[in-house]
């Protein structure tokens, strides 16, 4: 099972690639994935008809017992054949829906790969935690696939409307997920079922979960999200929006109905809210005129009809309620699909416009036809069988509570009816010739595997109708964890004899026809009794609400003052911790004030300097003496013997101050003095008495230490696990890989955000290089004489800010200092240095020639695009735990490789090597980053009098 997520993973990183190669027709190798997938589930149901399982468990982070825990049962295998089965058909409806010169599709195959197999690990996870991790997933792949390129206002609203509501739902799940995990002792699903525990803690538990499914699922008062998602394309509304996401809520409420349905608070929830959004979602389907929106509210319809039938708790309903999962997902998908087809081969999808396309596409009408029979319940289709099911169940006492039985019966024939009122109208919609309307062109005829995916889902809501005695072994082998309550189940099947839910599918059936006929009248009645507020225009009124309250909030405690802001968060560290250490702290027996005399001159040094950095107007003067502090911090490292430190504080120091005269270009000269002599004591006292607190802490810490330290056994294990003699860089690379690997991320994050800061529009893209032409046009239209040139592109310069001792520095020292970085990459294992080192060592090596020659030299040096070190590096660290899991080994493990070569001798390799060059590739990209940003951008800028073109009623603002 995990082998199938990981060929998700894989074939979604290479769709983009994929389809660079082949075009759409891409999209039929992706599909073999799901499809693969599909086969592999098929091939287990005699194990899981017979009353087996598969289980698949995989160590994840031992030290925390988290598990890859996977199981396959009957309603795991249910949902995964739906996910695999209809993921493999709208991939394979893909490669004709988009066409071949539409934008962003590369992108569309990866993300809906992704989800594809986030959806799969979500059905098949038998973990809490893993499930969450799964969910939240499908909500982020929805939001990419929704929003699609965010081109548009529309698409760009609809999917931060799902994302923020099946987020802040899935929040509250994972409380929830939590709180049950505990009282149930157990974070296994499978053990949480039959074991839930019991006490308040459970029932708010089981509260904040359902909450989360009801918005996952679009259940009221959260439907609205789902028909406003319907701006994605059609693909995606077919899959996502009838056969996977939307089912995950009511996939997780059938896998916890077994153990939870008679938690106080459950059966309300479930019941009311299920019947509720059935009616209001088919109420508002009848009115649409959009066939893509008619279908979006019947789906919520049906959602909710599914609820109510999966979290009833009982084994007639649960076998019905799996029924109708299956039957939906086919013809909720066939009707998706059938919408697409005709958007793309007539322009429209106005039910007021079309006419006639029963007779120009009758293949199509068929399909059509046989899925809209299925949704409105008609024999022989799969619909028909799982409808008399839920009657039947409800009939004979489904619920424990009689009266409540009858009551949702009669709420699902209501709901019932309303839907076989909305297919008729589809149907009439789509394909009836109406009177006045000219028959519908057809702008781009269908082509036969455009409408295979269609036809295949149509064809088994039909084949599974008569064939419904196949399903009943999986419906038992669920069911049969519920409890009984009518006197004995009925098996699922076609045919029961005359019976009373037989006349109620009649019944459904001659209501929404008679509501179909008189729709004239229906629409006018729905005008006259309609309610101008929706859930949809509260929602966007809640967010505007707290979009004031924000305002409001961060106008009165924000006031744009960083002293005060700084200087709040350090009186509260004084109040809070420094009292504590005050009064409760055990302090050191002993003081000892130095090691040797030359500490004591450097701290003496180091005073000095910040004490200066207080008196000096000049920013660049303060900036220098600060750095003298950060320097006088890397001789103590060095004095204590920790040369790497020392090294990567010298390093660090030197690039720090690079960045701030970068930034002090665009301040003025000078320091204002505009604070009064009583605001600086105050700023004084508080910053003495927190360098106290910190030297204080410091001595504490050190002295009350009663157990051995962990890197006691650091030098003997970074030599036997890490293969490294170098403490401090195996540390980072092998036993403390995980913390390094975060750091690292939030590097790439920051760098992202400083160049997000400074770029206006585009801040993607290497850094400008010269253009020979244009520079050799220009020297000949000043009439300059040739200059000699030490550096690729100096002759862009004005002769006054050109340096040619700078010049010839920067070409003798260039490639030694780049030689120089890459030598400590490599040594850095054993001797001091490592990628962080060598990085900042190769960056410092930029900075030279972007100070000697410009923007254009720094093009010139490294015409590469930051972003894509970033990505890379960040791509080969992580990349070497993706490797060693798939090894066997745990993530980030060290692996060592030790042989003989010709002339080279004994070769040492130490995989953590390939971590060390990811973390030099993003620091590299790091300071090309900040170079390209705060330098070179900042030239142009300068450079030129509008820094942008700005397009006609377009606003920067800086």
């Amino acid at each position: 099972m995990l082998a199938l997520l990981l060929l998700h993973l894989v074939a979604a990183t290479a769709a983009p690639l994929l389809v660079r190669w082949w075009g759409r027709q891409a999209f039929l190798v992706l599909a073999l994935v799901p499809g693969g997938g599909f086969v592999w589930t098929m091939a287990q149901l005699g194990t899981i008809t017979d009353g087996g399982e598969v289980r698949e468990t995989t160590p994840w982070v031992p030290a925390l017992d988290l598990e890859i825990a996977l199981r396959l049962d009957a309603l795991s295998l249910t949902l995964a054949a739906l996910v695999t089965g209809v993921g493999a058909l709208v991939l394979l409806y893909c490669a004709r829906y988009f066409e071949p010169a539409d934008e962003d599709t590369a992108r569309f195959a990866g993300v809906l790969t992704a989800f594809a197999g986030s959806m799969l690990g979500l059905v098949l996870a038998d973990d809490l935690l893993l499930l969450y991790v799964f969910w939240e997933l499908t909500t982020i792949f929805s939001y990419l696939l929704i929003g699609g390129s965010g081109t548009r206002l529309a698409a760009r609203r609809a999917a931060s409307q799902a994302l923020i509501l099946t987020t802040a739902g899935g929040l509250a799940m994972l409380v929830g997920l939590i709180m049950i995990g505990e009282t149930s002792g157990s974070y296994l699903l499978s053990e949480v079922v039959a074991n839930p525990g019991e006490g308040p803690f459970l029932i708010a538990g089981t509260a904040l979960v359902l909450i989360g499914a009801i918005t996952k699922s679009a259940m009221v008062p959260f439907h609205f999200w789902l028909p406003a998602a319907m701006e994605a394309p059609t693909p995606v509304s077919a899959y996502l929006h009838a056969a996977a996401m939307v089912k995950a809520g009511i996939y997780l409420v059938a896998r916890l109905a077994p153990g939870y349905a008679d938690v106080p608070g459950w059966r309300p929830i479930v019941l009311g809210l299920g019947l509720a959004t059935m009616l209001v979602g088919g109420y508002r389907a009848v009115r649409q005129n959009d066939l893509k929106l008619l279908l979006a509210f019947g789906t919520v319809s049906q959602l909710g009809f599914l609820m109510v039938l999966v979290g009833a708790g009982s084994q007639e309903m649960a076998a019905a309620g799996l029924a109708m999962v299956v039957a939906h997902a086919l013809f909720k998908s066939t009707l998706f699909l059938t919408v697409g087809v005709i958007d793309h081969a007539t322009g429209t999808r106005d039910l007021r416009v079309l006419s006639g396309l029963g007779r120009r596409l009758p293949v199509l009408a068929v399909v059509g036809g046989l899925a809209g029979a299925s949704m409105a319940g008609v024999p022989p289709l799969l619909g028909f069988v799982g409808k008399e099911a839920a009657f039947t169940a409800l009939l004979d006492g489904g619920l424990p509570d009689r009266t409540t039985a009858l009551f949702e019966l009669a709420g699902l024939v209501l709901g019932s009816v309303i839907t076989a009122a909305y297919t008729f109208r589809f149907l009439w919609g789509a394909f009836a010739r109406k009177p006045g309307c000219e028959d519908t062109e057809l702008a781009h005829p269908p082509a036969p595997l455009f409408l295979a995916a269609p036809a295949v889902l149509a064809l088994a809501s039909l084949v599974l109708g008569p064939a419904s005695p196949l399903l009943e072994p999986l419906a038992a082998g669920y069911a049969d964890d519920l409890a009984l309550i009518a006197p004995e189940a009925e098996k699922l099947a076609l045919w029961h004899g005359l019976q009373p839910a037989l006349a109620l599918s009649a019944i459904t059936l001659l209501g929404g026809y008679a509501i179909f006929a008189f729709r004239a009248r229906v629409n006018r009645f729905q005008r006259r009794v309609a309610v101008h507020a929706s859930a949809d225009e509260g929602y966007w009124n809640i967010l505007q609400g707290l979009d004031r309250v924000a305002v409001l909030v961060t106008g009165t405690t924000q006031r744009g003052s960083l002293p005060a802001y700084l200087g709040t968060i350090l009186v509260v560290v004084l109040a809070l911790p420094g009292t504590i250490l005050v009064f409760r702290a055990p302090w050191p027996d002993e003081w000892r004030a130095w090691d040797s005399p030359i500490q004591a001159l450097v701290g003496a040094v180091v005073l000095i300097a910040a004490v200066l950095a207080l008196r000096i107007r000049q920013r660049l003067s303060a900036v220098l003496v600060v750095g003298v502090t950060g320097y006088g911090l890397a001789v103590l490292f060095a004095l204590q013997g920790a040369p790497d430190l020392a090294l990567t504080q010298f390093l660090v120091e030197t690039l720090t101050l690079v960045v701030f005269v970068l930034v002090l270009r665009k301040l003025p000269k000078d320091i204002t003095d505009r604070h009064r002599p009583r605001e600086r004591a105050g700023r004084g006292v508080i910053a003495v008495a927190v360098g106290a607190l910190m030297a204080a802490a410091g001595a504490v810490a050190m002295s009350v230490r009663t157990a051995t330290p962990v890197s006691v056994a650091y030098p003997e294990a970074a030599y036997d696990f890490g293969g490294g003699q170098n403490i401090v860089n195996v540390t980072l690379v092998d036993i403390r890989a995980w913390d390094t690997l975060g750091e690292i991320s939030l590097v790439v994050v920051a760098a992202t955000g400083v160049a997000s800061l400074v770029f206006l529009r585009k801040r993607t893209g290497a850094v400008d290089r010269l253009d020979p032409v244009a520079l050799a046009r220009q020297e000949r239209s000043a009439r300059r004489a040739p200059r000699g040139q030490w550096l690729s592109a100096t002759a862009a310069l004005e002769p006054e800010r050109r340096s040619v001792i700078l010049e010839v520095i920067t070409r003798v020292l260039f490639h030694t200092i780049l030689v120089f970085s890459i030598f400590l990459l490599f040594s850095g294992h054993n001797e001091p240095g490592g990628g962080f080192a060598g990085g900042l060592v190769a960056g410092l090596a930029l900075v030279l020639r972007y100070l000697a020659g410009g923007r254009y030299e720094l093009g010139e040096a490294a015409p590469v695009d930051p972003g894509l070190l970033l990505g890379v590096g960040l791509l080969f660290a992580g990349g070497t735990g993706a490797v060693g899991l798939m090894l066997g080994a745990e993530v980030l493990q060290t692996a060592i490789l030790e042989s003989t070569f010709p002339v080279l001798g004994d070769v040492k390799l130490v995989t953590s090597l390939f971590f060390d060059i990811g973390v030099y590739l993003i620091v590299v990209g790091l300071v090309l980053d900040i170079l390209r940003s705060l330098g070179a951008e900042l030239d142009r800028q300068a450079d030129e009098d509008d820094p942008v073109d700005v397009q006609p009623g377009e606003v920067i603002a800086r």
